[in-house]
């Protein structure tokens, strides 16, 4: 064997070898989402990487770029990430896949890695979490499953709907720790020529408890009205399909809040 070569050394052409083995060996498909800049997110597809992030046959499933995104802004390599209506597991997957700790619940878990449980009493201590993430019901228009606490069996247009919601954040707000966020993914609603602005809702809801840091629309992909049908109903009978959802962040402030809050106004005079 030949031990000179031209331009390098034998332990060159190791390194090269080894080299091309760890290429070779790589996982082909190995990338992450974008870190988002503004607060318009779109992205064509539901998950990313070489491994499923939840299940995207899920009805309702979860984009898993959004769950990337908040842990990449608001939470480091070892902290505690709760979403107590986890659904087919996108959040528990996105932040172990981060190095992050998660615990997972859903009223109708869909995996043995889910627990099953009511978001409206989570079995946590208080300011034990670093962040909250949660996709909730905007309505009654999916049948989760047979459960009869289910949230998502109540009508948006039904206030018991937001009573019950408000439980959900009060538990939220309990077991976050102080300066710490929740995101919270939620949808409008448009049925029966009626429009509920669901995520309004929840918004002035999570006022009364949090400090608002930011509101980012999440542009909806793949969804089941995205047919050339549905497309011509909005034009011949004048409404709009839904395009977007809310995703509200909202930050735990270090002081216990006055949950009698109400609404700032806006003096509009001073723009004069």
């Amino acid at each position: 064997m030949n031990r000179a070569v031209k331009n390098g050394s034998l332990f060159q052409i190791k390194e090269d070898k080894k080299a091309k083995k760890l290429l070779l060996t790589k996982p082909v498909n190995d990338e992450k989402p974008p870190f988002e800049t503004t607060t318009l997110w779109d992205y064509p597809k539901q998950s990313y990487g070489s491994t499923p992030k939840g299940n995207n046959k899920f009805q309702g499933v979860t984009p898993a770029f959004i769950i990337w995104n908040m842990i990449q802004r608001y939470t480091k390599p070892g902290d505690l990430i709760v979403d107590p209506m986890c659904g087919s597991g996108t959040t528990l997957d996105v932040a172990l896949d981060e190095n992050r700790k998660a615990i997972c619940y859903d009223i109708h878990p869909q995996r043995s890695d889910i627990i099953k449980n009511d978001a409206r009493k989570i079995p946590l201590k208080d300011g034990s979490v670093d962040m909250v993430f949660i996709d909730s019901p905007y309505g009654d228009n999916v049948n989760y499953g047979s459960d009869p606490r289910d949230i998502g069996k109540i009508s948006a247009e039904d206030e018991k709907f937001y009573t019950e919601l408000e439980k959900v954040t009060e538990e939220i707000y309990r077991i976050l720790k102080p300066g710490k966020v929740v995101g919270w993914l939620i949808g409008d609603q448009w049925v029966k020529r009626k429009f509920t602005p669901v995520g309004f809702k929840i918004y002035t809801m999570l006022d009364k408890y949090f400090e608002p840091v930011d509101l980012i629309c999440v542009t909806r992909q793949n969804q089941s009205s995205n047919t050339g049908v549905w497309h011509y109903r909005a034009r011949k009978f004048n409404f709009f399909l839904r395009g977007f959802k809310h995703l509200i962040i909202m930050r735990k402030p270090e002081t216990k809040p006055q949950t009698d809050k109400k609404t700032s106004k806006v003096n509009w005079k001073k723009y004069k």
